[in-house]
């Protein structure tokens, strides 16, 4: 007995001594990296103030990137190419406020003491956590990812959901590609769009959640009419991890082909998942085809047996999500509705779209659900 509480005393101690290390290292990680950025933002900003300084700016600049490559390479090796160089300048332009963040303004508040000044100073210089200012959970890939990405809207809410959700590089770089702010912000306003720009996604209901089209172009299947319900479900189970990062935050996998029997029919919802942040059920049908009534009805029926039979105290109205091959959003808009909204509809794409073929959407959607124009006279 004594060596058995010995030997579960040794495993603790190693798993204390380990978790030690461990946060030490990531910690290391995190601080070499934050040394990276700034070392290279002041790159970037020596860069610029020194291109400033010539006469004939574009042919200046390229010739002393080229010099400045060469000479840095043979000093500290090929980390410093010509084109890694311009990444540098680029990121400073985008970012000109990196290194400044709170300490100006705190140092400029005349209300606060010395003291405090110097506490929020010292703060500003390891963590800020709005876009535009260094943050320690976002590495020098993740900015130059982000130095791609044109809209000022856009890459401040990329910025922010990178670090609120720890995205590694290729999570981001994922995310950018499949246009996930220009599909969140399909149905804002401006005042939504700088919200959601400025603070990253809020969710406080079910359109908070809903993404249209979602974009499953990790699975690898090729766009086909052939396509069968049953091998993109299994698809969608062989990469759920994928699944559940474009679906978003909150989701967590409960089942699939789960069975509800109505006297002694069966009918089966193709995946179900709980959301975390929502407090309920939310069901996903998958449809190969374009979306039908016949669709719409039996999503109904599905959440309104979760509410009446699985929903338990605490748990909010139940979600119904339909991936789609195709809809007509108008028959959708007047068989559901729009208030109280639990059922939705979405298309899926087996490909990344691009932007232009997003607008085209967009504006194809506000065509279908728009009510003709009375004309005059009538």
């Amino acid at each position: 007995m004594k060596n058995i509480i010995r030997h579960k005393s040794v495993q603790l101690f190693y798993a204390k001594v380990r978790l030690i290390l461990e946060e030490a290292r990531s910690s290391v990680v995190r601080s070499v990296n934050q040394e990276m950025v700034k070392a290279y933002w002041l790159v970037g900003k020596e860069i610029v103030e020194q291109e400033q300084k010539g006469k004939e700016r574009a042919r200046y600049g390229e010739e002393l990137i080229e010099q400045l490559s060469r000479r840095l390479q043979e000093d500290f090796g090929k980390g410093f190419t010509p084109g890694n160089l311009r990444y540098m300048r680029l990121f400073y332009m985008t970012y000109p406020r990196l290194l400044e963040g709170r300490i100006r303004h705190a140092a400029r508040d005349k209300s606060l003491g010395e003291e405090k000044r110097e506490q929020i100073r010292h703060a500003a210089r390891d963590i800020s956590t709005e876009a535009g200012w260094l943050n320690p959970d976002l590495s020098w890939t993740h900015y130059r990812l982000l130095t791609k990405v044109e809209s000022a809207y856009a890459r401040s809410f990329y910025e922010v959901e990178a670090a609120k959700n720890h995205w590694s590089s290729r999570e981001l770089e994922r995310q950018i590609s499949s246009l996930l702010f220009e599909r969140l912000t399909k149905s804002r306003d401006k005042k939504g769009l700088l919200k959601l720009a400025r603070s990253g996604q809020q969710i406080q209901g079910p359109k908070d959640v809903i993404k249209d089209p979602l974009v499953l172009e990790f699975l690898g299947l090729p766009e086909s009419p052939r396509l069968q319900e049953s091998r993109l479900e299994q698809a969608l189970i062989d990469n759920l991890r994928m699944f559940l990062l474009e679906l978003g935050k909150g989701f967590a996998f409960v089942a699939r082909q789960h069975r509800l029997t109505l006297d002694g029919d069966h009918f089966y919802v193709d995946l179900v998942f709980y959301h975390t942040v929502l407090k309920c059920h939310v069901l996903i049908d998958l449809k190969v085809a374009k979306l039908t009534h016949a669709d719409l009805g039996q999503m109904q029926l599905y959440v309104n047996y979760f509410d009446r039979e699985r929903r338990t105290e605490g748990d909010n109205p139940t979600i119904g999500l339909i991936l789609c091959a195709a809809k007509n959003d108008a028959m959708v808009k007047y068989t559901l509705g729009e208030d109280k909204q639990q059922i939705f509809a979405s298309r899926y794409k087996l490909y990344l779209p691009t932007e232009k073929e997003l607008a085209d959407e967009i504006r194809r959607e506000l065509q279908d659900i728009q009510p003709p124009e009375k004309k005059e006279g009538g």
